[in-house]
């Protein structure tokens, strides 16, 4: 061996040591980390046997806090990644978070169930937008996920209706990039393939692609993605448009990958619960009104905003269930429903307005 060859041995050999002493450091650290997450539970519970583990806006500021500290060289997303997972391991060892989502398993409402709480949550997976808010509300599951809206197709109208009559609060966001791939099972033939199954809102985000490439393959929308890759593993002729998780979940083939229309193509996921969330520093709030359709109803409504510069994110108009020509506002905006000059401006609209209800005040999404 040269000397060369010896000396990078050494280095080798030191470096790798070296990991080997930050990997115990390290364990050692998210150990004490966890003895002291089950003391906090012990005191929780000492103090209120109905006492609240998971805390949102504890959970945002952690994160964003580690995302300002971060010195590199893991971008400030990668290491908050990091410690979601480790916050959620954690939790788990106080009580484990009961997640219901927009299933089967393998949906992007799924992946955005873990993104949020982490893979220590327990996820189950519902077959309807209003059976996770009845979970819910019922008190089978702590939370529930379901998407609000994407940014090439527009709202998800049922989560939005789910709203008007529900008693749960918005509790957080989760913002989640979306890559579609046309998948199909090992058996199947690309040349036999006549059907193509998929979310109305997936296919409706590969429109073009799929007039370039595939014009004469019947598009049959399902329940969700998830379901679309359950049918294309088990009926020949078929392929399905899903993301990563579905092809996982069924053993697909990538036919071809991102055949998304929009590049930059996102959807957001809301978080439902029971219990309203306090002040977290970087906040939204969101909530619905109704009122006559009236000349000048709209700007009436937006004029408190205006004048006391608060930054609205989303306006959506929906029309009421119940009386002619009524309709319904859902607006987004920055801040929260405890600021003062936040419960100013509400109080303004509430005397505009025929009904105001607040959502929820929650973080603004980490990640």
């Amino acid at each position: 061996m040269s000397k060369a060859d010896k000396h990078q041995k050494s280095s080798l050999g030191e470096l790798r040591n070296k990991i080997d002493e930050l990997d115990v450091a390290i364990l050692n650290l998210i150990s004490e980390r966890a003895r002291v997450a089950q003391e906090v539970a012990r005191v929780k519970q000492a103090a209120d046997d109905k006492a609240v583990f998971y805390r949102p806006e504890r959970e945002a500021q952690v994160l964003r806090s580690i995302m300002e500290k971060n010195p590199g060289p893991l971008d400030d997303e990668e290491m908050a990644r990091l410690f979601r997972e480790i916050m959620s391991a954690c939790l788990a060892l106080e009580q484990p978070v009961r997640v219901a989502y927009l299933g089967p398993e393998g949906t992007f409402t799924q992946q955005a169930s873990l993104k949020h709480f982490g893979h220590s949550a327990v996820c189950v997976p519902l077959a309807a937008i209003d059976e996770v808010f009845r979970e819910v509300e019922a008190g089978a599951v702590n939370y529930g996920v379901v998407p609000v809206e994407n940014s090439s197709e527009g709202v998800v109208t049922h989560t939005l209706d789910s709203f008007i009559n529900s008693p749960l609060q918005i509790c957080g966001e989760v913002v989640l990039r979306i890559h579609h791939h046309l998948l199909c099972s090992e058996q199947t033939e690309k040349e036999t393939i006549t059907r193509i199954y998929s979310h109305s809102q997936s296919l409706g985000q590969c429109r073009k692609w799929l007039d370039g490439h595939w014009p004469l393959a019947e598009r049959v929308a399902v329940n969700s993605n998830a379901e679309a890759a359950r049918r294309a593993q088990n009926e020949s002729g078929s392929a399905a448009i899903a993301g990563d998780m579905a092809a996982d979940r069924y053993a697909l083939c990538r036919l071809a990958e991102k055949i998304e229309d929009e590049p930059d193509n996102s959807t957001r996921f809301l978080i439902i619960g029971k219990d309203r969330v306090t002040l977290s520093g970087e906040d939204k709030t969101s909530l619905v009104v109704s009122m006559r359709n009236k000349p000048g109803s709209l700007h009436r409504l937006l004029t408190p905003f205006y004048c006391y510069d608060i930054d609205l994110t989303r306006i959506e108009t929906r029309p009421a269930r119940a009386g002619a020509w009524s309709y319904v506002f859902f607006v987004d905006f920055k801040g929260h429903r405890d600021d003062p000059k936040v419960k100013h401006v509400l109080g303004e609209v509430e005397g505009l307005v025929g009904e105001l209800k607040i959502l929820g005040s929650y973080p603004k999404g980490v990640l």
